[in-house]
């Protein structure tokens, strides 16, 4: 069992100029993700010390937005995006693909870890429609052929 009574001193460099009366909470968690790839569970309470409040409030404050992880990424992170310009160019034909291909849905990871396919709001990034990010990296305009090639790519490198 983790002792969550101590901060790895990762942890605490992170965390040194947080002050609990004006903590953003959110930009917090986005720093440990930054750090770690994912919010560790047994930094939850750490941090819940440190803001004076409760695991339960940080929490429900991860588990509220979908950006924030509680398990380690996958090693290939595919983000799809949900917005307008992609939806009216067909990116909902190559989500459906995607997850038919490497047989996951949208927010989950191959049994191996090795790729992700995760929803994103758009970014504005609307010229390049319909468009996925690619472990950050945008990759379009795509056709739904050119993301299945993408996909069994990344399945068969993971295999």
């Amino acid at each position: 069992m983790t002792d969550t009574t101590k901060s790895p001193p990762e942890l605490e460099q992170l965390l040194a100029d947080l002050k609990p009366d004006d903590a953003d909470l959110l930009a917090t968690l986005h720093r440990i993700q930054e750090a770690y790839g994912y919010v560790p569970p047994q930094t939850i309470p750490i941090l819940a010390e440190k803001l004076h409040t409760t695991p339960a409030m940080i929490y429900g404050a991860i588990t509220f937005y979908s950006e924030i992880r509680l398990e380690p990424p996958a090693s290939t992170t595919i983000c799809w995006c949900s917005g307008p310009a992609c939806r009216l160019k067909g990116s909902e034909n190559i989500r459906r693909a995607l997850e038919a291909v490497l047989g996951i849905g949208l927010e989950e990871s191959t049994a191996d870890k090795a790729v992700g396919l995760h929803l994103v709001q758009c970014d504005g990034t609307c010229a390049l429609a319909p468009l996925l990010r690619l472990n950050g990296q945008p990759t379009g305009p795509l056709s739904v052929s050119e993301a299945i090639k993408l996909a069994r790519e990344l399945k068969e490198k993971g295999d």
